[in-house]
């Protein structure tokens, strides 16, 4: 066998690879379900076909139909309405069936409305190769195609596209080096949420033995909310939330109304709730089937106590959203801070009268009007979901280690400081060219280099079995790692915001009428 161009035999067939960085041998766009189109669309995946031969695996899958949102949607080719989606990557530093090595499976995230596993952010040759381990990047349905609460089609396709995924590596793994009883499943943003729902999953009991869920986002919608949810979506066609009516439009044609209604998402405040002061329409149904209870609750009963867990979140969540939005830097007026606080505070959508608002203002009486609007929408979309999750871990039985990222990006001036997506090149080590250089400048500092090797080492040595260098987790002495140039262990350092959240229940966003 050429070692240029290396195979591996899987339950299809023979695929052969190319190599990669730091030595690894390297499979893209493998399939791992079948194209979800024509009499398969909006179903559950199903086992990709066999081949004969050898199959040429050197380009990345098409992705899925994606959002606007970023210009992600340029990015999709003209032909992804041939719904070769469901596709995964394999980095391995030795592909032998006898090599034994740890493996880690990557969730990306993007809102649950874009996300493409070929970005150069996700190439895993360095994690893999340096860290020794197999990593598995992999496509998975978006938008109304992978999460919208369809009549006649399962809830959460999406998830059920990661489980699939999770199957393939169970069944064929060991072909690539990789040990199938020691998979690590690891995720960011909408990646973490995934994460969490999967943690919950009885379809994904006994597929993975660890998991690191990196920023955590609360939404989670209640099967009602999410067929109104949907109801809008197909209004903007024209159509019923059906099966039938939906599968007349072609998926590339889907992301659009999706947009139109996200562009309007306040108009539906008071059937709504919270939900419709972001930007997000879709997230994780919790239908009683797929997805049976919210995580939070789902762990804090024991649903994951086998499953060791580190979660974490970066300490200024909420500031890359609004550099995007243009108001980070600049002055913002009280009514719209205190519009957040009564929206976002413990309560949610000004339920609690108010008080939530005066809450924060005693707690953190230093903070002018940005700082409380940034302070309580990083608290209630990403840190006290997560900080939360573990917790619940603890309180079912299982074990988790937290994490906060705290070093300041000097992207844009620092005005970033450690915002969400951070810790994505951090973890990977790929911190050049596209995100990298918005958050770390065209030449990334020796800093950045220095804090990407603790969070590999970090993540790979709790792949391996090793923990992740720092001690668990526990609700009286709550140690914490912050990730900075000099890391240190510490107690939860976001302590007003924790005592704020303490008796919050995370679940299922409700329909209010």
């Amino acid at each position: 066998m050429d070692a240029d161009r290396p195979e591996v035999r899987t339950q299809a067939g023979v695929l052969r690879g190319t190599t990669g960085r730091a030595g690894t041998a390297v499979f893209r766009g493998v399939p791992f379900a079948e194209p979800p189109v024509g009499a398969l669309r909006f179903g559950a995946p199903r086992p990709a076909r066999g081949w004969d031969g050898v199959r040429e695996a050197t380009a990345f899958g098409t992705p899925p139909p994606q959002s606007a949102a970023f210009g992600m949607n340029a990015l999709a080719p003209p032909d992804a309405d041939d719904g070769d989606w469901l596709t995964l990557n394999v980095w391995t530093p030795d592909p032998g069936p006898g090599a034994g090595l740890p493996v880690m499976v990557w969730l990306l995230g993007g809102a649950y409305v874009i996300g493409m596993s070929g970005l150069p952010e996700y190439d895993g040759g360095r994690l893999a190769g340096e860290g020794g381990v197999v990593l598995v990047t992999l496509n998975y349905r978006v938008g109304i195609e992978g999460f919208a609460h369809i009549e006649g089609a399962p809830a959460n396709r999406g998830l059920l596209d990661q489980v699939a995924a999770l199957e393939w590596v169970r069944d064929n793994i060991r072909g690539f080096g990789g040990d199938p009883d020691r998979v690590t499943v690891f995720g960011e943003s909408a990646g973490a949420g995934s994460l969490a729902a999967l943690l919950s999953m009885p379809r994904a009991a006994g597929l993975f033995r660890r998991a690191v869920t990196q920023s955590v986002p609360g939404p989670f919608l209640s099967s009602a909310l999410a067929s109104d949810v949907a109801g809008e979506f197909a209004a903007e066609l024209g159509l019923r939330p059906t099966v039938d009516d939906l599968g007349t439009v072609a998926p590339g044609l889907l992301p659009a109304a999706g947009d139109a209604v996200g562009a309007r998402m306040e108009r539906y405040a008071q059937r709504w709730g919270v939900l419709a002061h972001t930007a997000i329409p879709l997230a994780p149904v919790v239908d009683g089937d797929v997805l049976p209870r919210a995580p939070w609750e789902a762990l804090a009963a024991g649903a994951a106590r086998d499953i060791e867990l580190v979660a974490g979140h970066t300490r200024d969540e909420f500031r890359l959203f609004m550099a995007l939005d243009g108001t980070l830097g600049e002055e913002m007026p009280e009514a719209r801070a205190t519009a957040a606080l009564r929206t976002f505070s413990p309560g949610g959508s000004g339920g609690d009268g108010g008080g939530g608002e005066e809450a924060y203002r005693k707690a953190v009486p230093g903070l002018d009007a940005a700082g409380l609007y940034e302070l309580v929408r990083s608290d209630w979309l990403f840190r006290m979901p997560s900080l939360h999750l573990a917790e619940a871990q603890i309180a079912g039985g299982g074990r988790a280690h937290v994490y906060e990222l705290v070093w300041e990006a000097p992207g844009m001036g620092g005005l970033l400081g450690a915002c969400h997506g951070l810790d994505v090149p951090l973890v990977f080590g790929n911190l050049s060219g596209g995100l990298p250089a918005l958050l770390f400048g065209e030449a990334p500092p020796p800093e950045a280099e220095e804090l990407s090797a603790l969070f590999r080492a970090a993540w790979t040595g709790f792949a391996a079995g090793e923990g992740p260098g720092w001690p668990a987790y526990d609700v009286d002495r709550r140690p914490v790692r912050l990730f900075d140039t000099r890391p240190t262990v510490t107690a939860y350092p976001e302590e007003a915001s924790r005592a704020l959240w303490q008796g919050h229940v995370f679940g299922a966003l409700p329909l209010l009428g």
